[in-house]
């Protein structure tokens, strides 16, 4: 139940401090879709995405008028196409994921996310078939977004599928290329990927899980901020605790929203993810949180540790507000979609080096992050693997989504809540003997766990 003093409160936060709710995801099972026959496959994928997702958008629409909340994406996640396409009497990829783009601007979704794989230990044949259509899928469609899991706790890095991810990501940036490598934002690379992540571009529906889902992320930087600015100068048992009930609030709202999603559509709610993600708006910015703790610029020293007390504090709060609280949970960092964070990047405060550093202790990885254009395929695998290691070293989800295109002082334009990028430097140095070593990196002793 709400008081009249948190409605006004929520009302103050969706008016005056752009609280929204980042996606309504609905996950669905492709399993059955499977067939020896490409094309019958393709058409049961059609209709069942536009059977179960039919209502989606309308009723997100229904949601945010009844209850005034902005609900910014719809959108739909599916079983890694990889294990429904690898039964399949075809190697051309491409018409199953033109069957998804067409599915999603039937239903009016604004991505739709699973054309992926999963090749933490090897590739299956559907799996090198899928990686190998990545370039040519994210340059011919307009909503499917991909990824592929590279690696986990439990099975170490195949560094064989980082170093393919390498050219993947350079392929894509040059097919791409006059969209401002557009493509290389729909694709992420993990290690220890979640099965209910309702955020794009890596959200897929696991196996393990039903038929069909809905999942909710929210968001809200801009209300921490906010609830901090009441708190100066206060020591971070004080800075926590604000963190933790707003927080709460902020989940509570993704919880209602859920549930009344799950039963006007008759489908059961799987869990709210408490992502704090940011967009391109003033004041809607994680890199502000860091700074109204007392940094004078995001990414200068002491930003992890704020960014750590961050992410635990938002944890806390919302775990306490929902009993189904899942997907990523934490803070994201992506540069682009960040106003702070690229002002910091702007001005120097922020390098690659300090992001890789910042996502030891947050949601997520390097996100985002525009690079130029002529940095190798052997350096961008390189920089996958050092992230790939902080998952698995860690137990804990990372990913990468780098964009190849312009030159350092360069800004990459994509638009909406994907923002602006300004283009930053990498490291000149040669990593390629070390990718092109290939094999897989054993996982780490605390994964012998039973």
């Amino acid at each position: 139940m709400f008081n009249t003093r948190e409605i006004t409160e929520t009302i103050k936060m969706i008016r005056d401090e752009h609280l929204d709710i980042r996606t309504i995801t609905m996950g669905i099972s492709l399993l059955d879709c499977a067939d020896a026959d490409a094309d019958r496959a393709c058409q049961k994928i059609y209709d069942k995405v536009t059977t179960y997702a039919k209502n989606l958008v309308a009723t997100g629409e229904e949601i945010s008028r009844r209850y005034g909340i902005p609900i910014i994406n719809k959108r739909i996640s599916v079983t890694p196409i990889a294990l429904v396409a690898g039964a399949s009497d075809t190697e051309d990829y491409l018409k199953f994921a033109l069957a998804l783009d067409k599915a999603a601007k039937e239903t009016g979704v604004n991505f739709i996310g699973g054309y992926s794989a999963l090749v933490q230990k090897g590739f299956s044949k559907g799996d090198e078939l899928l990686v190998n259509s990545i370039p040519e899928v994210l340059s011919k469609t307009d909503f499917v977004c991909s990824s592929v899991g590279v690696a986990t706790t439990k099975a170490g890095i195949n560094m064989d599928a980082v170093r393919r991810m390498g050219e993947t990501v350079k392929e894509t940036a040059r097919l791409t290329a006059e969209q401002g490598a557009m493509g290389c934002a729909k694709f992420v690379v993990f290690a220890n990927p979640v099965e209910d992540n309702p955020f794009m571009a890596g959200a897929f529906h696991g196996v393990g899980e039903g038929d069909c889902v809905i999942n909710v992320g929210v968001s809200g930087p801009g209300v921490v901020k906010c609830a901090l600015e009441q708190v100066k100068g206060a020591d971070f048992g004080t800075v926590s605790e604000t963190i933790k009930k707003t927080a709460f609030k902020i989940t509570r709202m993704g919880q209602l929203v859920a549930q009344e999603a799950s039963r006007m559509l008759n489908v059961p709610y799987g869990i709210v993810d408490l992502s704090l993600a940011p967009t391109p708006a003033v004041g809607d910015s994680v890199a502000y949180i860091l700074e109204e703790m007392g940094l004078e610029k995001c990414g200068t020293h002491g930003t992890t540790a704020a960014l750590a007390l961050l992410n635990d504090a938002v944890k806390k709060g919302g775990v306490m507000a929902s009993s189904y609280v899942g997907g990523l949970s934490g803070a994201f960092i992506p540069v682009s979609e960040d106003a702070g964070m690229i002002s910091s990047a702007e001005c120097g405060a922020l390098s690659l080096d300090k992001l890789e550093a910042m996502t030891c202790v947050c949601s997520v990885g390097l996100d985002m992050i525009a690079v130029p254009e002529d940095t190798s395929a052997e350096t961008i695998s390189a920089i996958i693997a050092d992230e790939m290691a902080i998952g698995v070293i860690n137990q804990k989800t990372t990913a990468v989504r780098i964009i190849p295109s312009g030159k350092v002082g360069d800004h990459v334009e994509f638009g909406g809540l994907l923002g602006n990028a300004p283009v930053m430097p990498v490291h000149p140095y040669s990593s390629e003997e070390f990718i092109h070593r290939g094999g897989r990196i054993p996982a780490p002793i605390h994964s012998l766990k039973n």
